[in-house]
């Protein structure tokens, strides 16, 4: 019967333009119209980085509760955790609509949002009252119109030092002009140097540790790669968010919706982010946390992401066409994986084909 109501809830969505069914979505969370789910609970499938403990591996990823309005709700989902964002210092309202399309033939969507977002002020506001338990990232980022975009991150991390786990550094959006930028070698050690000092003073002050992570894009060359790993190797970074939507059409036919300007998330970009992520893995070594995003459809995506190298995972797109139970499936999926392969936790199988895609060629842009 949930399956069923869940099918019913996603054909009505349908319907409706994307961003208003994004809306609608946001609205039935907070307004509790969306049931619980009892995800499957397993030690394999705990995860321990830092000071947090991950009951199971899978969040939310940003873009899905960007202003904190459904925090606690998605936690009744039963996901691991969640990230709020991106937060820009100031509230701006984005690109002009329309900014998102959809294409269900492909099992994805284009996005060219723009940092749509209510501002620190009222987004801290917001997860002070909810005052959740669960592990709530805060993905930082810069306005648009910023004349120092080092100092919005900077910004960010001091805001909302008294409530998140830990803070995502997004340099990766395809939206906003020259953010991207940031992810060269001078560029980033720069931004880099001043969030982790930040984060040093924050830590002091809030009295316990504060994990940072830099989320890249898909779109790296290995030059790029080697660039963006080894600044993060040798900064006192957390790990790494692999990756973002990707400006790449590859595959999808010419025309529209597929050539609307923006980021593509969903399946296509499966096959970029997990050698992306595999690359990584393979330059940054087993030690620094991944997290492995885009293109996870179901529980065998989601076993080849930990298989080339990540830690953690996050959904979005998937859950679009999907439903939330897709959740559920991959938990399960996971945790049957595991067992026949007689490992005892999540970790034992992170990077174990980290080869077999760290070597496969990119897909054409």
């Amino acid at each position: 019967m949930i399956r069923l109501a869940e099918q019913i809830g996603l054909k009505a969505l349908s319907r409706l333009d994307p961003e208003s069914a994004h809306r609608a979505t946001i609205t039935a969370l907070k307004s509790g119209l969306l049931p619980p789910q009892s995800p499957p609970r397993s030690d394999r499938l705990t995860v321990r980085i830092g000071p947090l403990t991950f009951p199971n591996p899978v969040g939310i990823a940003a873009g899905f509760d960007k202003d904190a309005e459904a925090v606690e709700p998605v936690f009744r989902l039963g996901f691991g955790f969640t990230e709020i964002g991106s937060v820009t210092p100031r509230p701006q309202p984005g690109n002009p609509k329309p900014r998102v399309f959809r294409l269900p033939e492909a099992n994805a969507v284009i996005n060219r949002y723009g940092f749509n977002s209510q501002g620190h002020v009222r987004v801290h506001e917001r997860l002070l009252r909810a005052r959740s338990s669960g592990i709530v990232g805060i993905n930082v980022g810069a306005n648009k119109d910023s004349t120092d975009r080092v100092a919005d991150y900077v910004a960010g991390i001091r805001r909302f030092a008294d409530c998140a786990s830990y803070f995502t550094v997004n340099i990766s959006s395809p939206n906003t002009p020259g953010l991207r930028d940031l992810q060269a070698r001078a560029a980033l050690q720069s931004l880099l140097d001043a969030v982790l000092a930040e984060r040093e003073r924050a830590q002091a002050e809030v009295g316990r540790e504060l994990p940072v992570f830099l989320k890249i894009a898909p779109d790296l060359t290995d030059a790029d790669l080697d660039d963006v790993c080894g600044v993060a190797g040798n900064s006192q970074l957390d790990g790494l968010i692999v990756s973002n939507t990707t400006l790449s059409r590859a595959g999808l036919p010419a025309g529209p919706p597929a050539d609307e300007s923006g980021g593509l998330s969903g399946a296509p970009l499966f096959e970029r982010a997990t050698i992306v992520l595999a690359k990584v893995r393979r330059r940054v070594g087993p030690g620094l946390p991944l997290i492995g995003v885009g293109g996870i459809t179901d529980a065998r995506r989601a076993w080849d992401k930990v298989a080339a190298g990540a830690t953690l995972l996050q959904v979005y797109t998937g859950l679009v066409y999907q439903g939330p139970s897709l959740l559920i499936d991959i938990l399960k999926g996971l945790d049957a994986e595991l067992a026949a392969r007689g490992l005892a936790t999540l970790a034992d199988a992170v990077g174990i084909a980290e080869a077999d895609w760290a070597d496969r060629a990119l897909p054409p842009t």
